[in-house]
């Protein structure tokens, strides 16, 4: 298998919440963008959130939008071994060293976990002494969501932190 290595966290001064992915899939790779899959729900859920057409925006101008929110993005892996896209199909994955973004962001309130692998390695982030959530997948191998269902229960934890209206 070849070894895969993640993309670099999406975070500023002004970040509040966290959100923790496990590892960008193939089309996230291949763009080095952040949920790349045209059918990933993450750019329409934060969209919908902040009343704006972020799949119309340029990937810079998401990321802009997405500091300027106070949100961050990033993933609980750095590296990994995996063929595909499939969460079930990583191995020897390395964690990224979350306590760097503790250090450069000292309004972080929060990690919210994008999916249950992401949740997986949440002693991790409880230790950083923030709030965590489990948040269900963006991804569209999370069928058994709708969307409004994923709106809903992202709108609640982003709203707590002041990241939506």
């Amino acid at each position: 298998m070849t070894r895969l290595t993640g993309l670099p966290p999406v975070i500023g001064p002004a970040t509040r919440v966290l959100v923790l992915g496990s590892f960008p899939g193939v089309a996230s790779l291949r763009a080095q963008q952040y949920y790349g899959h045209p059918r990933n729900q993450f750019w329409k859920i934060l969209g919908a959130l902040w009343s704006k057409d972020l799949m119309v925006m340029t990937y810079e101008d998401r990321l802009t939008c997405v500091r300027e929110q106070g949100l961050g993005i990033w993933d609980v892996y750095a590296s990994c071994e995996r063929e595909g896209s499939l969460d079930a199909d990583i191995r020897e994955p390395v964690l990224n060293d979350l306590a760097l973004v503790r250090a450069q962001c000292p309004g972080l309130q929060a990690i919210a976990h994008n999916g249950s692998e992401s949740f997986r390695h949440a002693r991790h982030t409880h230790a950083l002494g923030l709030l965590v959530y489990r948040l269900p997948s963006t991804s569209p191998a999370n069928a058994s969501w709708s969307f409004d269902r994923k709106l809903a229960a992202w709108a609640e934890v982003l709203r707590r932190h002041g990241v939506a209206p």
